[in-house]
């Protein structure tokens, strides 16, 4: 079983101009990901508007990925749906197409209790063999999983990671307190400040547009470098808090699409960015000279 840990990309889905899977782009960008050094690739998570697409199109893009990854870094599936039943089925198909592990959100419309919630990941992780990262992120999914929960989680066998997405990096220590080595942290939202908590990876969304520089952060902070890692975090924080808030999936979109990418447009009920949001895109991508390129992109 492959231990996880670095930067991991949550990953864009790019379509074409009628909503198609760019099944080509989709392979490149693969590429170039891995070209760039990242370390991990979560497709269907929610920056790959999982939640907008229909089964055939969630099964394309976990078979392209992991086809085309080819074993080179890990690849997450993210398998997470509303009915616990079909979490199992989604999670059995990701571990059948090779898939090195899943993400799963919590049910983001019913609200489960705490006992409800154990039963969910329990019955999942008993239906599979692979990893489980548990995802927390209650802005979405109307449910926090807080450090004594994660606990409860850390004690079945295959929940081995969590992706902490709160605004509060002590989640980091708590789980870590509380878990000890039977979960391990990878920061969501805070990257940087996670790291320094001790989390063991990241699942970025500015990593779709500057795979990289975020892969470096990481190599930094676990080199012992903080002062260079906080340098180059905040240089780059503009672009990191552009793709932080709701313009996650359309703000990369844009992004990607002026470096030369075919990115394409989200599906509804998201739309592109507005004019005055697609200049501040457009102006990033400037400032930092960003290019879709298969070489090496400067940090």
């Amino acid at each position: 079983m492959k231990k996880f840990r670095g930067t991991y990309t949550v990953m864009i889905t790019p379509f074409t101009a009628t909503g198609a899977v760019n099944v080509a782009a989709l392979r490149d960008f693969v590429e170039w990901q891995i070209g760039q050094g990242i370390r991990g690739l979560i497709p269907l998570g929610s920056t790959g508007e999982f939640l907008s697409m229909d089964d055939d199109d969630k099964a394309l893009v976990a078979e392209t990925v992991i086809n085309q990854a080819a074993g080179r870094v890990p690849v997450l599936i993210g398998t997470g749906a509303e009915d616990t039943r079909e979490v199992v089925r989604l999670s059995r198909r990701a571990e059948s197409l090779g898939a090195d592990g899943v993400m799963v959100i919590p049910p983001f419309y019913s609200t489960p209790t705490d006992d409800e919630l154990v039963h969910h990941y329990r019955t999942v992780a008993e239906a599979i063999g692979l990893p489980i990262m548990v995802y927390n992120n209650p802005a979405t999914a109307n449910v926090d999983l807080r450090p004594p929960l994660v606990a409860r989680l850390a004690e079945i066998d295959n929940c081995l990671y969590i992706k902490e997405s709160t605004l509060e990096v002590t989640r980091v220590r708590d789980i870590m307190r509380l878990c000890g080595d039977r979960m391990t942290v990878f920061g969501g939202i805070l990257g940087f400040e996670s790291f320094v908590e001790g989390a063991q990876g990241w699942v970025a969304v500015a990593s779709n547009i500057a795979p990289a520089a975020m892969a470096r952060i990481f190599d930094l902070v676990d080199a012992d470098q903080i002062r260079e890692a906080r340098e180059l975090y905040l240089h780059y924080l503009p672009l990191i808090d552009f793709v932080g808030g709701q313009a996650y999936v359309a703000g990369s979109k844009a992004l990607l699409s002026h470096m030369g990418f075919a990115a394409g447009v989200p599906l509804p009920p998201r739309l592109p960015l507005p004019a005055a949001q697609d200049a501040v895109a457009r102006a990033l991508v400037a400032r930092f000279n960003l290019t879709y390129s298969t070489r090496a992109v400067a940090v």
